[in-house]
């Protein structure tokens, strides 16, 4: 495909957890000579399929997918990486003339292509991150947030203080390099011509469908799944088994809770997750083209990439 703008065109698809994002690039992918791009941190690693809902090895081989099974689960994966690998494939999926399409639901991830942030390239240390862990354990993580609305306000406002993994990796740059945390937020000029669309489902439809997927997911074998990776080693404290279902079913296996109870948790972190994706990606963001889901819904998302990709503009 022969592109008019001079910049060339990237596609964002968006949806929260649940919403056939999935099934949905593919069909796009296959309608615009597009390639996809994982934007969702859990498909990164290995070994890891049923819980993060992973593409099948099917639709894995029906285009060309990047950025899916590329590290193992003990494997650090940053932001900055991120950005890195993506950049560096977009371009090379520009000069196929094909149309790099980023499919996903990691808030930071696809803000930091698409905004692009100047993230800090600073390398985990180990020393300072075993100091803020036991600050957390001995005082709570409540602790380490305090600490961080007072170094860096702007930070905290966007970082989940539930999220103990991303509230220490923000403190541990603050004090690494003495900048603040939110300076990654620092947009810089972005090269291409971002598309925006998205998948909306009303909120109780949304709710059944992640009830429905995680009911799926342990009838599929989440249990052994999560025992596998137990068995090689990969523990709770791993940021990639921080993956909801994980932790939970790990518990499970460890007797610290019933199924019953595992698969409610599941199920009530999914909900609150969908809850958090809705603040990244927001239904009166102008630049986003929400699409209801229906039987025309794949056209209609086709006609508008295929609108804008001819716009000059």
């Amino acid at each position: 495909m022969q592109f008019k703008s001079e910049k060339k065109p990237l596609v964002i698809l968006l949806g929260p957890t649940a919403s056939g994002k999935t099934e949905a690039a593919i069909s796009i992918a296959k309608q615009v000579s597009g390639e996809i791009i994982s934007g969702d941190s859990r498909l990164f690693y290995r070994g890891m399929d049923i819980g993060t809902a992973k593409p099948t090895p099917e639709q894995l081989s029906s285009v060309p997918h990047h950025l899916v099974d590329i590290a193992e689960p003990d494997q650090p994966f940053s932001l900055a990486v991120f950005q890195t690998y993506c950049k560096k494939i977009i371009r090379e999926i520009h000069e196929r003339n094909h149309i790099p399409i980023i499919v996903g639901g990691t808030g930071q991830y696809i803000h930091a292509i698409t905004e692009a942030w100047d993230i800090p390239q600073q390398e985990a240390d180990a020393g300072i991150r075993t100091i803020l862990e036991k600050i957390g354990r001995e005082g709570g993580q409540e602790v380490l947030y305090q600490q961080l609305s007072v170094l860096d306000p702007e930070a905290a406002v966007h970082i989940d203080r539930r999220n103990l993994r991303r509230v220490i990796r923000a403190l541990e740059v603050i004090y690494l390099t003495g900048r603040k945390f939110s300076t990654q937020r620092k947009k810089g000029e972005i090269e291409y011509k971002v598309i925006q669309i998205g998948i909306h489902w009303s909120r109780d439809a949304l709710y059944q469908r992640i009830d429905m997927r995680i009911d799926n997911m342990m009838n599929a074998g989440l249990v052994n799944e999560v025992r596998q990776l137990l068995e090689e080693g990969y523990t709770g404290a791993l940021p990639a088994m921080s993956a909801i279902g994980y932790n939970e079913i790990a518990d499970y296996l460890n007797g610290k809770c019933t199924m019953d109870e595992a698969i409610m948790l599941i199920k009530r972190k999914t909900r609150q997750f969908v809850r958090r994706q809705a603040n990244w990606f927001k239904l009166s963001d102008p630049r986003i083209k929400w699409f209801i889901p229906d039987p025309e819904m794949i056209s209609l998302m086709v006609a508008y990439i295929q609108e804008k990709i001819s716009d000059n503009e």
